[in-house]
């Protein structure tokens, strides 16, 4: 369940499957618990994956499996997703008994029925769910109320409660404890507010760009709303965001039922105008947007899309902050202007984009980090007498002719509750004899530790690493690569009469 304060929370359910076990004279030997992790897809919920590993790998020491009710798998869209979870425990001989359900699982035609119904009605809720909220948030949004998100440079977030009585100010990201509170945009200190003003001034009376705009903030040694240096992007935000002339805007994105991230063409906006106190005249604001419109409208559409293009082929992905970071391109609310949205113009260029793009940045720290640790490597073998040739085109080392090992780091990624995770991706098109999984510290700055698989363990082409995991893979677990030394190191035999 979302969070402990529902009516089933996880505790209430636990309960139900305790009082179960006792009635049918089974012990509860271990517990799986995903807290406040949404049910519509299985990422994220890494104690149901653990789960699966434990059962599938013959580690499990139980031979049944007690759920609260068949929509405790997840409330999936696909109904035959959470079938199939059920499917992956019989088939490894383990079965599966729902606790708070009104028939016995026993794979007889009518439970069968039943399952189905039910996993179709979880769907149906997620669905209908998602409709009632989205309809309560458009609500507040109509009322004047912010829907999360940081104030911005020059604003602040105002606490007021049901009435909409003023409480105190929220900074920076604390959040509201109390459920009918509200939260709403005020201006903030006046020398911010006077440096939102100034930066249209430079705009649309002096003609700067935002580039212009961002080195003279920055040689001023003003920081921006997160404490940090201007940019072409962080300018631009300012220049175009409504909520500066007291506008409150929402549903410019979308993530319905945690499917795809969806970029909303304006008439679908939930909009309320003049809900805050504006801090810039609706004159000034138009005539910025209208130069922002102005110069992209006289490039060509060809030209805009060739521009784009460039800028994805030069970083690898795009993002509207990307593209408003680029220097000779069109804003992106030009992009959007013009072809509808961001996500026509990546799909009209060949570009699919990601949900997260921070693993562009680390997978590049990665590759940086890659031709230093294999020389590491390298040398640690050589020093004992091994002999090691590395293929330039797969990396992958052939030491004393006899053993191949492929070298592959993984970044340190660190979940909203702060836990650590590494995922180890294999190559199985090399097949090496042994893979050294070097896991990396937060940033890719060093290595952690140095996980050496042989192949011949290893059953997926993904390993999923936590700080401290099971004891079949800590045998391999070690602090540095000294054991490649031994590994690698020739011995001497006496001949034996």
């Amino acid at each position: 369940m979302s969070t402990e304060h529902q009516q089933y929370s996880t505790e209430n359910q636990l309960d139900t499957i305790r009082l179960y076990a006792a009635t049918h004279a089974l012990d509860i030997t271990k517990v799986y618990t995903d807290a406040g992790k949404s049910g519509l897809r299985l990422e994220g919920r890494d104690a149901l994956k653990q789960l699966f590993s434990d059962v599938e790998k013959g580690l499990a020491d139980y031979s049944t499996v007690l759920v609260y009710d068949v929509s405790r798998w997840g409330r999936f869209q696909d109904p035959d997703v959470s079938a199939s979870y059920e499917v992956r425990c019989r088939q490894a001989g383990v079965s599966v008994q729902y606790c708070a359900e009104q028939f016995t699982n026993d794979g007889s035609p009518v439970s069968n029925i039943v399952k189905s119904v039910k996993r179709m009605m979880a769907g149906e809720y997620s669905r209908e769910l998602s409709v009632k909220v989205f309809a309560g948030q458009s609500r507040l949004i109509e009322l004047g109320y912010r829907q999360g998100g940081p104030a911005g440079y020059g604003l602040r977030r105002q606490l007021v409660d049901g009435n909409g009585t003023p409480k105190n100010e929220l900074s920076f990201g604390e959040h509201k404890s109390i459920q009918t509170d509200r939260v709403i945009l005020v201006p903030g200190p006046k020398h911010e507010i006077e440096m939102v003003r100034h930066i249209y001034r430079l705009f649309v009376e002096e003609g700067r760009s935002e580039r212009e705009i961002a080195d003279w903030l920055n040689a001023q040694g003003i920081l921006n709303d997160r404490s940090g240096t201007w940019s072409r992007g962080t300018v631009h935000q300012v220049l175009i965001n409504e909520k500066y002339i007291g506008n409150n805007v929402w549903n410019h994105t979308s993530f319905k039922l945690k499917q795809t991230y969806t970029q909303n063409p304006p008439e679908e906006w939930i909009r309320a105008d003049g809900a805050f106190l504006p801090i810039v005249s609706v004159i000034l604001f138009k005539a910025a947007q209208s130069i922002i419109e102005t110069r992209s409208y006289r490039m060509p559409d060809e030209e805009m899309l060739h521009v784009l293009k460039t800028i994805y082929k030069r970083r690898g992905y795009l993002s509207g902050l990307v593209i408003d970071e680029s220097e000779g391109c069109p804003s992106s609310s030009a992009y959007q202007h013009r072809f509808g949205s961001l996500l026509r113009c990546y799909s009209l260029i060949g570009y699919s984009p990601a949900r997260d793009y921070q693993y562009i940045e680390a997978n590049k720290r990665l590759r940086q980090m890659h031709p230093l640790l294999l020389q590491q490597t390298t040398q640690k073998i050589e020093e004992v007498g091994g002999k090691v040739s590395v293929d330039p085109r797969t990396d992958l080392m052939l030491v004393n002719q006899e053993v191949t090992i492929s070298l592959v780091l993984s970044r340190c990624q660190v979940s909203p509750t702060g836990n650590k995770r590494w995922n180890i991706r294999f190559d199985y098109g090399l097949s090496p004899d042994l893979t050294v999984a070097v896991r990396m510290k937060e940033q890719e700055e060093a290595a952690l530790d140095y996980y050496i698989l042989p192949t011949i363990e290893i059953e997926k082409p993904t390993l999923r690493l936590a700080e401290s995991n099971q004891a079949n893979l800590e045998i391999y677990r070690f602090d540095d690569l000294e054991i490649l030394s031994d590994l690698s190191r020739r011995s001497d035999l006496r001949r034996v009469a």
